[in-house]
């Protein structure tokens, strides 16, 4: 089968260890790939991209959202599937893909196309719970869609329906437990600059009730159970997630609560 006219649209930092597999899963069937890579990245990310045959730009941090802005811009073909540096393409999506371009009818009855993605966490697939399906907007057609909103919330705001493939989007976001649990610094820190920009406050009723909820909404209603111990372990770690959120906002508010000293 030809190359299908899809750019594949992606930004990332110094991610030597895992690009390779994204971008392997794309390479032999779409027509381009884009990758915007973060100006201080000094690994082997680059060389790596551009033996996959990716277009390789170089660009200041602008944050995900300004990061997946730019990629998009770049892109030439008329469609655009946008994939994280840590995400990779099932052979099932691909080949739904595939069909779907075979069938050019079916193809413009939407302007995108939203996909399960799947989470490899310690050691198998979580199939339930909050992490699946998480449904995800990637494939969509150019001049239809913007990406929109604000860090950490960005999302591609969508002209017209959105049609449903089954296929997974793969995602190895989760190297280690370690590894997640250090993110949660940043991801609290966007969850602060968002809250101040909203006009929001603090709330010790949200600290409480929200990583309460998270924790019985994905393990007992959302069926996390069912995946067993690493089940049980992501829920837990997506609760503590959202605890660091409101704590990072407490403490912010402390911060510019405490008096300032006069100076001598």
């Amino acid at each position: 089968m030809s190359r299908l006219p899809i750019t594949v649209c992606m930004i990332s930092g110094a991610e030597e260890r895992g690009i390779a597999r994204a971008l392997a899963s794309v390479a032999d069937w779409t027509s381009e790939t884009i990758v915007v890579l973060n100006d201080d990245v000094r690994d082997r990310t680059e060389e790596i991209c551009r033996r996959h045959g990716a277009v390789v730009v170089r660009e200041a941090w602008k944050g995900y959202l300004g990061q997946t802005v730019s990629a998009a811009a770049k892109g030439s073909q008329p469609w655009q599937l946008t994939l994280d540096a840590d995400e990779a393409v099932a052979q099932e999506l691909r080949r739904e893909i595939e069909a779907l371009f075979a069938a050019p009818a079916r193809l413009e009855s939407c302007v995108a196309w939203s996909m399960p993605r799947r989470l490899w966490f310690m050691g198998r697939w979580l199939r339930h719970g909050d992490c699946y399906p998480d449904r995800k907007t990637r494939l969509w057609k150019r001049g239809r869609a913007v990406w929109g909103g604000s860090e950490p919330h960005y999302r591609l705001e969508v002209d017209g329906p959105v049609g449903r493939l089954r296929g997974d989007l793969l995602h190895y976001g989760v190297e280690s437990i370690g590894g997640q649990l250090a993110k949660y610094g940043r991801y609290a820190e966007l969850f602060r600059i968002e809250t101040a920009q909203s006009g929001r406050r603090f709330s010790r009723f949200a600290i409480v009730s929200r990583p309460a909820w998270r924790f019985l909404r994905g393990y007992v209603f959302r069926g996390g159970f069912l995946d067993g111990w690493p089940g049980f372990c992501y829920a837990v770690m997506y609760s503590i997630s959202v605890f660091a959120r409101y704590a990072r906002l407490q403490e912010a508010e402390r911060e510019t609560a405490v008096p300032r000293e006069d100076s001598c």
